[in-house]
């Protein structure tokens, strides 16, 4: 199902459809909202549907940890305790793990921020998500920005894939909320964007078929490949226009009989629609 944000003020009525296009023979569940952050008009494919969050869950856990570090005010270089016991383990690539492994009493806030955010490591995020709270406290805090459908339920160290959700309509308000600077001080607001702008993962997802050079703020959301099956590959994020107006722009695939680079693929179309629909250019 497709419904649609501030629809007649869309610029191209026909974003629907293209997106319709891209989806219909994916082997998967596609879901996207983008919304010009100037104007507030948008659309959305399957936006109010729950789609498993991944990492994509480190962007309201890292805006309520650094809201929960202003109420104590602590600066952005504050220490951080980050024991052995906080040091998550798997089989994926984490730089805080490796370096943290017997724990650290001194990691600064900022740092923590950018390790979740940059190079979506677990570690640093689950030490986010105790600073927070937990997801009590994510969850209060986004109730608190007025957001409905997003869902903090585990941390990574015990992570439940299904329990953790979000919509893609709620993404992209989220993405709004930062954008604007609501529900964080204006210098978390500049930390945290300036991480989702140095993000290492998913280059080929809604970067993909933008054109080379143009600005995107985003944090990505991965499951892996698992006997055929990719349970979720997402990106969010905020573009910058040619005219330098901003999109926020959320994409999610789910339970896809496709491996992760067709996932990516079908996610960089969807951006790319979305980008010629606002910007004109084809």
């Amino acid at each position: 199902m497709l419904t649609l944000l501030a629809a007649l003020a869309t610029p191209c009525p026909d974003l629907p459809a293209a997106w319709a296009a891209i989806a219909r023979p994916f082997p998967g569940r596609v879901g996207a909202a983008v919304v010009c952050l100037e104007t507030g008009a948008g659309a959305s494919r399957r936006g109010g549907e729950a789609f498993r969050a991944q990492s994509i869950y480190k962007i309201p856990i890292a805006m309520a940890a650094l809201r929960a570090a202003e109420g104590r005010r602590w600066p952005l270089g504050h220490p951080v305790k980050v024991t052995a016991a906080d040091v998550v383990q798997g089989p994926f690539a984490s730089p805080a793990r490796d370096a943290w492994r017997t724990g650290r009493p001194d990691v600064p806030l900022d740092d923590l921020v950018r390790h979740a955010i940059s190079v979506s490591d677990n570690t640093a995020s689950d030490v986010l998500l105790r600073l927070a709270g937990g997801p009590a406290g994510v969850n209060a805090y986004t109730a608190r920005l007025g957001l409905r459908g997003v869902v903090v339920a585990t941390p990574l160290a015990r992570f439940e894939p299904d329990r953790n959700t979000i919509t893609p309509d709620a993404a992209a308000a989220l993405l709004g909320k930062l954008w604007r600077g609501e529900g964080i001080s204006p210098a978390g607001r500049t930390l945290l964007l300036d991480a989702m702008a140095r993000c290492k993962t998913g280059p080929a997802r809604i970067k993909g078929l933008l054109p080379p050079g143009t600005p995107v703020a985003h944090k990505t959301g991965t499951s892996g490949t698992w006997g055929g099956l990719t349970l979720a590959t997402n990106d969010v994020g905020i573009v910058t226009l040619p005219d330098g107006r901003h999109l926020a722009v959320a994409t999610f695939i789910a339970d896809a009989r496709a491996d992760e680079p067709a996932c990516e693929r079908a996610i960089a179309r969807m951006a790319r629609a979305a980008w010629e629909c606002w910007s004109g250019k084809r």
